[in-house]
């Protein structure tokens, strides 16, 4: 390339960040980015000072494993027809303003529940929190076939950087924003005022309708991928039916066999002599479980003719087989071990990070300025590092180097919590971690958009970005447990210990992967 050809590159590229779909994308990011915090950090710190075991407050994570599954009804979204609204707004809109407006409602219920009023209300709270995470899943499958549906693929690497940066400042506002309110409406730690929560959830579903007027304003792409077979309004109800019963017997088996899973757990536990490994090897036998109940059902209703196989093939089975048939049997398992495994120690150390801030004695305002706000332009400089390094050389070798440091400042926190209430400390430690996660990611997306194949974009994209999650978060649940089993230290060389097979993997993988 030469120095001119590089030039009129480098200003090509600045001037389409003025374009409008890629402007949209930072709007839709932003909207994208609100509930997750809502969930995980933010929800965390107003349970702990509502007085909420912190075991208890680690298992809220679950409520963000439908971030997990969102490729079970990504083809829904793809497919079925909103009434009234598909025919106003079309398919993608229809589906990203009714997300929206779900993500909404959710808050204000999570803001309208005290913790403390009642034996059920983390019931309550659970439940709303199930609904935001369920509601923020499907808007994130809608924004990606948008994304991909809305310009050409000239736009498509500028319209992901602006999404990103969208979605790490409704992070921020998520994240620090939360804090701040929380804290000016006069609630912490040792002086708790629901009212302070109530108020703070309540301006954060206000803040959604940032997604809704843009979903208002934007057109519907004007260019959609056509199924390759028409079904009627009967078929799709009655596929969504079936994936009604697939979620109701999904539920089933964890109602019915909360019974044998108590029993259970304490036989374990008499084994082991470890309650939270019990609790653990128990209830992830138990998903499993209720995971082969739903499929069970699925085929059964597939069987009795309620749902075509042939839909059922193109929604599901296809998009797998064409994984499994490009790279090959061996091959594709090693992959998709990799994609489950690449993020599991910063997401489950992730889960708990809030609260061993405040349990070191930092404050909200504290944590919302270094951890929130310094360490979002952290991360942000790490993704453009992250992109940089893997241009220049290889996805590979970025991804590998990404997993040892993201693996590596583990350690970082183990020195923090013999530290103790060290501002300096924590950014340095916020510095590091912050920065090698930026650097992983960047690498990581690079590395799930060369396995994609662009006829089943919208699905392969979901179980990928799905599988990445799932082991950690569920694993990150019992972060909580773990840390009152061993403590903060030990606990903290855990988790880098497990970035140590992600290495191996990748280098196995660097061998056969083209």
């Amino acid at each position: 390339m030469t120095t001119a050809t590089a030039k009129q590159g480098w200003l090509e590229t600045i001037a389409s960040f003025k374009h409008p779909r890629v402007l949209t994308m930072l709007f839709l990011g932003f909207s994208a980015g609100i509930p997750i915090l809502l969930i995980f950090s933010s929800l965390g710190l107003w349970l702990r000072e509502a007085g909420v075991e912190r075991s208890a407050v680690t298992f809220f994570s679950w409520a963000a494993l439908g971030y997990s599954f969102k490729f079970v009804w990504a083809p829904l979204i793809d497919k079925l027809p909103l009434p009234f609204l598909t025919k106003r707004l079309g398919r993608r809109r229809s589906w990203m303003l009714l997300s929206q407006l779900s993500i909404i409602t959710a808050i204000l219920w999570m803001g309208m529940t005290n913790p403390l009023e009642s034996e059920n209300s983390l019931t309550i709270m659970a439940l709303a929190a199930v609904l935001l995470g369920f509601s923020s899943a499907t808007q994130d499958v809608v924004i990606d076939a948008y994304r991909i549906e809305s310009a050409n693929s000239d736009l498509q690497a500028m319209m992901s950087s602006s999404y990103i940066a969208g979605y790490r400042i409704g992070m921020l506002v998520a994240g620090a924003g939360a804090l701040f309110l929380a804290s000016y409406f006069g609630s912490e730690k040792g002086s708790y005022n629901y009212q302070a929560w109530q108020w703070t959830y309540a301006i954060m579903s206000g803040v959604m309708l940032v997604g809704v007027v843009t979903t208002l304003i934007i057109p519907e792409p004007t260019e959609q991928r056509e199924d390759k077979a028409k079904y009627s309004a009967s078929d799709y109800l009655r596929f969504l039916f079936l994936f009604v019963l697939a979620v109701l017997s999904f539920i089933a088996t964890f109602y019915y066999s909360a019974e044998i899973v108590k029993s259970s757990k304490k036989t374990l536990t008499e084994v082991f002599s470890n309650k939270h490994l019990a609790s653990f090897i128990i209830e992830t036998l138990r998903l499993f479980t209720a995971i082969l109940f739903a499929a069970v059902v699925a085929k059964l209703m597939v069987i009795i003719g309620l749902v075509r196989q042939s839909m059922l093939n193109e929604t599901y089975i296809a998009p797998v087989k064409d994984f499994f048939t490009r790279y090959g049997l061996t091959l594709a398992w090693l992959l998709l071990a990799l994609i489950g495994l690449y993020r599991i120690s910063d997401i489950v150390l992730g889960v708990i990070s809030n609260v061993f801030y405040q349990d070191l004695g930092f404050t909200k305002t504290e944590i919302a300025s270094v951890v929130k706000t310094f360490g979002l332009f952290m991360t942000i400089a790490g993704g453009f590092l992250g992109g940089l390094l893997s241009v220049r050389y290889g996805v590979m070798k970025i991804l590998f180097l990404g997993a040892a440091l993201s693996a590596a400042t583990n350690i970082l926190f183990m020195v923090l919590a013999n530290t103790g209430h060290d501002l300096p400390m924590l950014y340095f430690v916020i510095s590091a971690d912050n920065l090698s996660a930026g650097l992983a990611s960047a690498a990581f997306i690079a590395f799930l958009s060369k396995l994609t194949n662009i006829s089943f974009t919208a699905v392969q994209y979901a179980i990928f970005s799905s599988l990445m999650t799932l082991l950690p978060k569920i694993l990150g649940g019992y972060s909580g447990s773990m840390v009152d089993s061993m403590g903060y230290p030990n606990f903290f060389i855990f988790t880098a210990l497990l970035g140590i097979p992600v290495l191996l993997l990748i280098l196995i993988a660097g061998k056969h992967f083209k």
